[in-house]
């Protein structure tokens, strides 16, 4: 009779433990679930700014690759004369170079006479 008891203890212990676990269990999953929608809808409004993002950067690149062209391709007179104006500006420099180093070898000259 004693082992009917404690056998009988041990099934019903075991049985509400096993229960308690599943409500556990069953809870924590409905939660899971939750967090789950949350994230999608979340990463719904990220797919979404991402896509946007990306529209926006590529009409950035279209823009600047227009720059690029508008800069890599002018008009041919205009690279006439910004090639003349650079070349006088480079033609003053080798000038005042030149000059400076006339100076220089001439101050030199006076040391060594």
């Amino acid at each position: 009779m004693v082992w009917v008891v404690v056998w009988s203890v041990l099934v019903l212990g075991t049985l509400v433990g096993a229960f308690v676990l599943g409500r556990d269990l069953w809870r924590r999953f409905r939660a899971l679930v939750a967090e789950l929608q949350e994230a999608s809808a979340v990463l719904g409004q990220l797919a979404e700014h991402a896509s946007t993002l990306a529209e926006q950067a590529q009409e950035a690149e279209r823009a600047a690759r227009a720059a690029r062209e508008a800069v890599l391709l002018p008009e041919p007179q205009e690279s006439r004369d910004r090639w003349a104006l650079l070349r006088a500006q480079a033609r003053e420099r080798r000038e005042l170079r030149r000059e400076r180093d006339r100076r220089t070898r001439e101050g030199w000259r006076a040391y060594t006479r």
